[in-house]
C-alpha cells in the first residue's frame, strides 16, 4: 500500500457529501492497489491538477485540452511518484509555459473521482476509467507569456470565473470548475 498518498487523502478535510464519498473510494484504492499512481492500473490511477489563479485573483489560467476538446485546468498523471504536488506544478509550467507559479496552499484545494470516457490517444485506445485526482492552488503573474503543449493542449489564456460556463464544453466538469471557484474564494477570505 502507497502510505504517503493514504496519509495525503486521509488528512483531507472534505467538504461535503461528494468529498466524503470520494475520499473514502480513494483510500480503498490506494489499499487495493499497488499500483494506484502508475497508468499501469488501467481501472483508476492517481492524477493531480493545479489550480491557478492571477494576482488579483479575478481570473483564472485555462488550457485548451485536446483529447477533451475543451478548456480546462492544467494536470496530469502521477506515473509513479508520490508528490502530487510536484506533479501539478510540474504539468502546471508544461502545459501552460508560466515559469513562475506560487503555491497557496501546500494541501490539496480539492478531490475527486473523475470518469474518463475510451479515447484514443497518440493511435492507442484508452479504455474508460477514472482518476482519483487531487487539485492544488497556486498564482501566476498573468502578464507572464504563455505557450501551449503541442501534444496535449492548443491553447492557453486567462478567464475570468463568470466565463468558465461560456468557455467549458466538457459540461460535466462545470460543477468541478464550481467548486474549485467556492474553495478558493473561501481559502481566500480567510487569509
Amino acid at each position: 500500500m502507497n502510505y504517503k498518498l493514504y496519509e495525503t487523502v486521509n488528512a483531507y478535510q472534505a467538504q461535503d457529501e461528494q468529498e466524503i464519498k470520494d475520499r473514502s473510494m480513494m483510500l480503498k484504492l490506494i489499499a487495493l492497489f499497488p499500483d494506484i499512481i502508475t497508468r499501469n492500473n488501467d481501472i483508476a490511477h492517481f492524477t493531480a491538477s493545479l489550480w491557478i489563479i492571477n494576482q488579483d485573483h479575478t481570473k483564472v489560467l485555462m488550457v485548451y485540452h485536446n483529447i477533451y476538446d475543451s478548456w480546462s485546468w492544467c494536470g496530469g498523471h502521477l506515473d509513479g511518484t508520490n508528490d502530487p504536488l510536484a506533479v501539478a506544478l510540474k504539468e502546471g509550467k508544461e502545459e501552460s509555459g508560466l515559469a513562475a507559479l506560487r503555491v497557496l496552499k501546500k494541501d490539496p484545494l480539492a478531490l475527486d473521482l473523475l470518469p474518463v470516457h475510451g479515447h484514443f490517444k497518440h493511435n492507442e485506445y484508452i479504455a474508460s476509467h477514472l482518476h482519483l485526482n487531487l487539485t492544488y492552488l497556486c498564482e501566476a503573474d498573468d502578464q507572464a507569456p504563455l505557450s501551449i503543449k503541442a501534444d496535449e493542449n492548443s491553447g492557453a489564456a486567462w478567464f475570468s470565473v463568470d466565463e468558465i460556463d461560456r468557455i467549458v464544453t466538457e459540461k460535466a466538469m462545470l460543477p468541478v470548475y464550481q467548486k474549485l471557484i467556492n474553495k478558493t474564494t473561501a481559502f481566500l477570505s480567510k487569509g
